[in-house]
């Protein structure tokens, strides 16, 4: 069986630092704001290149709180609109909706998954107040275009990097490209913990203020509350294992990388479109290895015969969703095109070249 993401090879790679790190954290008896989260903070700050970044409880918070953060310093406000790719994940949305602001979906490039900067401005109307870029399956979407687009209508740029952790633009880190940038930590997320956390990155030192209060009820100091704030804290346990496991992202993407680059040289199904391999290879840390057809109940049937395990991200887009009614009569036809033809392979820093060479195999088999 090649499984599509052995979490527990990934994290036993790591077994007797992580569980080093567990004891002393175990035995401090200090289990939320203290001393673990500060190192991991900083070191995250350090690999991102941001002056600042915030551990929260998880990759929506991290989103949410950016928003809401924006809100109380003026720069939003209920009603007002943020651009988001269409065939994102549902939390871009629901980080927006949740904070009484309207998403305004755009289509993605079918070749890179990401967003179609080229049609962003037609979106844009006197309420947008920003643009929500998703670094989608791990690749970066970030242009010099996407920047002037920016800076003519005065929108901030928020990035959702909950999957593309290391990628890097022009030796600019994802999560460094932005105004602010919320990660996920998962934990099958290229930086996974053993639980949900997140984190956010900025440079803006009010914006990083303003969060780390709302993170704590709304307080940044204790007891005295100035904003209506969350509860939204990366916790001891949570930052020893991510700490650990940051010193290794950089090799466990390059292990992805090779990967892809084997799928992609190797593979020649006539039936299936393949993603691109980008120009510069540190532009793409391959959360996901996502092949198109419109045979996919067939293949991944087949693929699960041969004890090849396959998953579906996404199979329905979040205008499509009932969470989201008011969206239903839309029609985004490249979204819903990659939707319904979408097959993630596995991918991940454990997987032997036997097991790459198994899915290569039965794929051109197929």
């Amino acid at each position: 069986m090649v499984k599509f993401l052995d979490l527990q090879k990934i994290n036993l790679a790591h077994q007797q630092e992580i569980e080093e790190r567990l004891l002393n954290t175990f035995r401090s008896g200090w289990y939320l704001l203290g001393n673990e989260v500060k190192i991991f903070e900083q070191n995250l700050s350090q690999f991102i290149g941001a002056k600042h970044a915030i551990g929260v409880a998880n990759g929506l918070d991290a989103l949410r709180l950016i928003i809401k953060s924006y809100i109380e310093l003026g720069v939003m406000k209920a009603g007002d609109e943020i651009i988001v790719p269409a065939n994102t994940y549902i939390a871009s949305l629901l980080a927006i909706s949740d904070n009484g602001l309207m998403p305004v979906l755009v289509e993605p490039d079918p070749e890179t998954f990401n967003i179609d900067i080229s049609k962003i401005e037609e979106k844009i109307t006197s309420r947008t107040k920003a643009i929500m870029i998703v670094h989608l399956y791990g690749r970066i979407v970030f242009s010099e275009q996407l920047q002037e687009i920016a800076k003519k209508h005065h929108l901030k740029i928020i990035e959702d990097n909950a999957q593309a952790i290391g990628a890097e633009l022009k030796g600019i880190k994802s999560g460094n490209l932005g105004d602010a940038a919320g990660f996920s930590f998962y934990p099958g997320k290229n930086l996974g913990a053993i639980g949900d956390s997140g984190a956010i990155t900025t440079n803006d030192d009010e914006l990083a203020k303003t969060i780390r209060a709302l993170a704590n009820y709304g307080s940044n100091q204790k007891y005295v509350n100035i904003y209506q704030g969350l509860n939204s804290r990366l916790d001891e346990i949570q930052a020893s294992v991510l700490d650990v496991k940051l010193k290794y992202i950089d090799a466990e993407n390059a292990r992805r990388r090779e990967i892809a680059n084997s799928y992609v040289t190797e593979i020649n199904n006539k039936n299936i479109t393949l993603p691109q391999l980008p120009e510069n290879q540190e532009e793409h840390v391959w959360h996901l290895f996502v092949i198109r057809t419109p045979e996919r109940e067939k293949l991944q049937n087949y693929l699960t015969e041969k004890g090849v395990q396959t998953l579906i991200h996404y199979p329905i887009p979040p205008h499509n969703q009932r969470a989201y009614k008011e969206m239903n009569t839309l029609t985004f036809p490249v979204t819903e095109k990659i939707h319904n033809e979408v097959l993630s392979l596995p991918i991940s820093p454990v997987m032997t070249d036997e097991e790459v060479d198994t899915v290569i195999e039965w794929i051109n088999r197929f």
